[in-house]
């Protein structure tokens, strides 16, 4: 289970691959390991949708669930880029959602938790409902979260979001 208070960092990556909206959140502990989440904003959290199915298939050949990771220095895990996907979400209304890694990194881990209890990820999405654990190399850690957004910084994001004539 993740503790909130644990996490010193909570960023923002808004606007993924140019979808507006969809919003992740980068959970960064100071031992380097990253929390991937959906971020308060994003749709799957608004207006009281439902989750149909979540999927961890990203292709024939490729299955976040097959991840094994072993030994002190995690060998073994998938290595993904910035825009690899983690999963897809598709809601009760059929509107279906690829949620990415966000930063470069070794796959610790998914949440299969959320398989069998997809309302964790409605209800508790920075907590029991993250999505996937990465560990960015060592070399690479400093630089993961500098393109992201601080907590404050991505309120004010949310600000503009809601000032403009159409909102997400």
């Amino acid at each position: 289970m993740i503790n909130e208070i644990d996490w010193f960092g909570v960023n923002a990556d808004v606007d993924l691959k140019g979808k507006s909206c969809e919003d992740h959140c980068i959970l960064q502990h100071s031992n380097r390991i990253c929390v991937i989440t959906l971020a308060e904003s994003h749709p799957i959290l608004q207006n009281g949708r439902k989750i149909k199915n979540i999927n961890y298939q990203i292709s024939d050949g490729c299955s976040r669930l097959k991840n094994k990771v072993s030994g002190k220095s995690k060998r073994g895990g998938q290595f993904l880029t910035e825009f690899a996907p983690l999963c897809r979400i598709t809601c009760t209304d059929e509107q279906e959602y690829t949620i990415f890694s966000c930063i470069r990194g070794r796959l610790l881990e998914v949440n299969e938790d959320i398989l069998n209890k997809p309302d964790l990820l409605l209800e508790k999405p920075s907590t029991e409902g993250y999505i996937a654990v990465i560990l960015p190399k060592f070399e690479e850690s400093k630089s993961v979260t500098e393109g992201l957004l601080t907590r404050e910084q991505y309120e004010e994001v949310l600000t503009k979001r809601n000032q403009q004539e159409e909102p997400c």
